[in-house]
């Protein structure tokens, strides 16, 4: 099994450690995770976890794994399966959530009352997690808006305002992913936004008052080409605009800057002293905004996606000169232990067939123990 991202890298190991007949292998991007990240994943030792550090970006280890699965050989001899969004499973229990924020609100506020509508504001980079909340809306939740939340690399956003999907922004110098305070979030090619581009292509073609096989194929071969063009073109669009106005009825979209990030660490712990991770700030800040334009009126859920304490840097240099903060009561007695403990990580390459290689010796030389 394999795994991209780090906040789900450290879940993923601690549920297949020391599995019979299961090796876990995990690639993050090296220097683009935290330290503590990079502690919690790298410091298991069990003969079955596997970490790989790759000389890229998040969209380098995405690409990788992606190739992988696309190569017969290797899922022919490893049997391979993915526990990030990549695996519909991790969506599928994803939408629960949704459903359990839902009824929270309700049970806790007496004037919202079972079927009102609520916006959810959700901090995206892989476009998983907020793609749960549109299944969840299709199959009868009562959100009146979903709010995307991206960091500086806002490529959704730009979709959003402009229908077009480019990797690199229209007047940009800036080639490839930014490294901001969110390092979860900065990944320029979402692999879940290609499935919501399936469903707006379907309800496009299905406006043709043609059979369902027909839109579905349809639906299929646009969003072919938009993913080749994307892979070598660098982008595709604008969309049609009725397809971008469906988009648009389900989501909104918002981007907030690294310094806008900081100031909402800032606020909310000057105000609540709560203190909030850099890709949670990301949410909040995205629905501040969203609040201003709908007015209090309109309840907001606001996922939280990682602790604190995983992103000493950001937490640290929003917080250090405020009264009474101290880093080290943010961290929880197992993440300060980490910092003795060996560690086993393998650098490679950005390169899927030697990330091939390796996987392939390592599993053969397990099956051999």
């Amino acid at each position: 099994m394999r795994e991209k991202k780090a906040q789900t890298g450290s879940a993923a190991i601690y549920g297949l450690r020391g599995k019979k007949d299961v090796s876990v292998f995990i690639l993050h991007p090296k220097g683009r995770v935290s330290p503590l990240q990079e502690k919690q994943m790298t410091t298991i030792l069990d003969d079955n976890v596997h970490n790989i550090a790759i000389k890229g970006t998040f969209d380098d280890c995405q690409d990788i794994v992606k190739a992988l699965f696309a190569d017969p050989d290797a899922n022919k001899s490893l049997k391979l399966g993915a526990v990030n969004s990549i695996n519909w499973a991790r969506i599928l229990a994803q939408i629960v959530y949704y459903f359990h924020s839902y009824f929270a609100l309700a049970k806790a506020s007496p004037s919202f009352k079972l079927g009102d509508k609520a916006r959810v504001v959700v901090p995206t980079g892989n476009f998983g997690d907020v793609l749960a909340g549109y299944f969840a809306t299709r199959m009868g939740l009562p959100t009146e808006k979903l709010v995307i939340a991206t960091n500086e690399n806002d490529i959704l956003d730009r979709f959003w305002k402009t229908g077009k999907y480019e990797k690199q922004a229209e007047g940009s110098d800036q080639v490839g992913a930014r490294e901001t305070l969110s390092p979860a979030m900065d990944i320029l090619v979402s692999s879940n936004f290609e499935r919501l581009l399936w469903f707006l292509a379907y309800e496009f073609a299905s406006k043709a008052g043609m059979d369902d096989e027909w839109s579905r194929k349809q639906a299929s071969q646009e969003v072919t080409v938009w993913l080749s063009d994307l892979k070598t073109k660098g982008g595709f669009g604008p969309v049609y605009l009725d397809v971008l106005e469906s988009a648009r009825r389900t989501f909104e979209s918002e981007r907030v800057t690294d310094s806008q990030t900081t100031e909402t660490i800032k606020k909310y712990y000057k105000e609540i002293g709560y203190v909030l991770d850099p890709h949670t700030a990301v949410g909040i800040a995205a629905a501040e905004r969203s609040i201003s334009r709908t007015g209090p009126e309109m309840p907001h859920i606001s996922l939280s996606t990682a602790h604190p304490a995983k992103f000493a840097s950001a937490v640290s240099a929003a917080l250090e000169n405020e009264a009474g903060f101290d880093f080290n009561t943010v961290l929880p007695a197992e993440f300060v232990e980490l910092a003795t403990k060996e560690t086993r990580v393998t650098d490679v390459e950005n390169s899927w067939s030697k990330v091939r290689e390796i996987v392939i010796a390592q599993v053969e030389s397990s099956l051999k123990h």
